[in-house]
């Protein structure tokens, strides 16, 4: 019957090993369901024949760096890309974020252990036959070698080999005992299952996520700057342009005025009009020279080329503004991709994930620590280590079986956790929504703008025109003695203004453009870029 029962035992003993093999391996599945997301930024337009380099790489080196610096928009937006020291520090913060990853799987890494001791112990003893004590010398030498392993399960797993050899002057042999033991511990209530112990781990997670998302909003505000200061610069260059021919125009009126005071067609009054429209034509270039040198710096700091001389470098763009060929959805079509890929509302809805699993973890808490524990365990017994280990297939066993329960009175810490989760996530979902009414809004308004600026295009060309009719109607008036230099200097003043405003319509809408697909999410996409977070990022 004894040997009936160790036979059984044994069995149990293979068959708690085999189901922890494959449980282990299950939670190995568990934890490499997660591939690691890369959190580089690429080009996804054919800008690279280079097969040796990266897109951004291949662009950046391309741009000398000595002299004028020649770029398009799109090199420019590489350049940023890779230079940009801001965002080279952005970049590592997911990767920081990962290592927190890391740390929270390795509480359910293996951990292998021993330990070794001896002890000798000098005494006394009473003399079988009762007549005396007689001294007893023992050295008793121990040795432990285990393999522990905690389980998402809430299961915790021991193995071990335990070893005792006792050299006792009472005793003629070495008596040697190995013991090969299973200790298992099962939570059965607060602690078990997958859901309670894994939450620090899936809230790490969702954190790297919510970094991934992170780098992505810094990546587009950096796109959407570095074009803004594109345009801009191409403006003040515009700007210059324009004064400067409507200058050489004015100082054209002015000596042919002088010319004709000399030969007294005119009388010396008409000059100072004139006069006075040059010195505020030279005022506005003066003015257009400091605004092309202020966005001149704002490019370059964005782009932080290589060179040892960085601000003093010129600036040449070899993409003028020109008004793109867009067809736009409708509304409604923009806010549904403003609401899935802002990264805003990406980073809030992860954290109302995040909210979700403390409240799972904090209503675990709420119940009542019961853990099921059971040891097997198998002797041997011989007069050295080699026949102890031998021994162990013998008729020698020990089974414990138990349960411990315990319970704080009130439990008020875990009710006041549980509690302060439970409102944390509703105020996550609230401050979600409005979050979403947000996005709607200021997709809305931005397509406003967008529509308004491109509206305005067409109504500054026909300024323009105007203007231009207006000012050969008032210089034939004035070749006839029919006006005077001020009227025409103040055609030639709103023909300025008008040009200007032409050009400056153009650039508003390319900046309208640009803003809009920002704050639709979509702008990176838009311009070939892939960044974490992305679409295919696979998050």
């Amino acid at each position: 019957m004894k040997s009936l029962f160790i036979l059984q035992l044994q069995f149990i003993l293979i068959g708690v090993l085999v189901f922890l093999c494959l449980f282990c391996s299950g939670v190995e599945t568990l934890s490499a369901d997660r591939t690691p997301p890369s959190y580089g930024i690429s080009i996804q337009s054919g800008l690279n024949p280079d097969p040796g380099a990266t897109p951004v790489e291949k662009q950046a080196n391309e741009v000398s760096e000595k002299g004028p610096l020649r770029i398009s928009l799109m090199e420019a937006i590489l350049m940023a890309i890779q230079n940009n020291r801001t965002l080279a520090a952005e970049k590592i913060t997911p990767y920081i974020q990962q290592t927190y990853e890391e740390q929270e799987r390795a509480k359910f890494d293996p951990v292998l252990g021993g330990e070794f001791s001896t002890e000798q112990d000098d005494g006394k003893k009473p003399i079988q036959t009762g007549a005396g004590i007689e001294n007893l010398r023992s050295t008793i030498y121990e040795g432990t070698v285990f393999l522990n392993e905690f389980f998402p399960s809430g299961t915790d797993v021991e193995i071990g080999i335990y070893h005792q050899s006792t050299d006792s002057s009472g005793y003629k042999d070495l008596f040697s005992s190995t013991r090969l033991g299973l200790f298992v511990t099962q939570s059965l209530l607060k602690g078990y299952g997958l859901d309670a112990n894994l939450v620090t781990l899936r809230q790490t997670r969702i954190q790297t996520d919510i970094t991934r998302y992170e780098l992505r909003g810094f990546v587009e505000s950096l796109v959407a700057q570095v074009e803004t200061a594109y345009w801009d610069y191409a403006l003040s260059q515009r700007q210059i342009e324009i004064v400067e021919e409507s200058l050489k125009v004015a100082h054209r009126q002015l000596e042919e005025t002088e010319e004709m005071i000399k030969i007294g067609t005119m009388a010396e009054a008409e000059l100072a009009a004139l006069q006075a429209e040059v010195a505020i034509q030279q005022q506005g270039l003066i003015n257009a020279k400091s605004n092309l040198e202020s966005s001149r710096l704002h490019l370059l700091q964005l782009l932080t080329p290589s060179g040892t001389v960085l601000y003093d470098r010129d600036v040449i763009l070899i993409h003028p503004p020109t008004l793109p060929n867009i067809k736009m959805d409708e509304i409604q079509s923009h806010v549904l991709v403003a609401l899935k890929m802002r990264p805003e509302i990406n980073h809030a809805r992860l954290s109302l994930q995040q909210k979700g699993l403390e409240v799972v973890r904090t209503k675990n808490g709420l119940l009542p620590k019961m853990d099921l524990f059971i040891s097997l365990g198998k002797t041997g017994y011989a007069d050295s280590f080699a026949g102890s280990v031998s021994d162990i297939g013998g008729e020698s066993y020990d089974a414990l079986i138990g349960a411990r329960i315990e319970s704080p009175f009130f439990n008020r810490s875990a009710k006041a956790e549980h509690r302060r989760s439970l409102l944390q996530k509703d105020q996550a979902e609230k401050a979600l929504e409005n979050l979403e009414n947000l996005v709607e809004l200021d997709v809305r308004n931005a397509f406003i703008e967008m529509s308004r600026s491109k509206e305005q295009i067409a109504a500054s060309v026909a300024t323009r025109k105007f203007q231009e009719e207006k000012l050969r109607i008032e210089t034939e008036k004035f070749r006839v003695g029919r006006s005077t230099n001020l009227f025409v200097a103040q055609a030639q003043r709103d023909l300025l203004a008008s040009r200007i405003g032409e050009v400056q319509a153009l650039v508003n809408y390319l900046k309208s453009l640009t803003r809009f697909y920002q704050l639709e999410g979509s702008l990176l996409e838009r311009r070939g870029i892939q960044a974490p977070g992305g679409n295919n990022d696979g998050s």
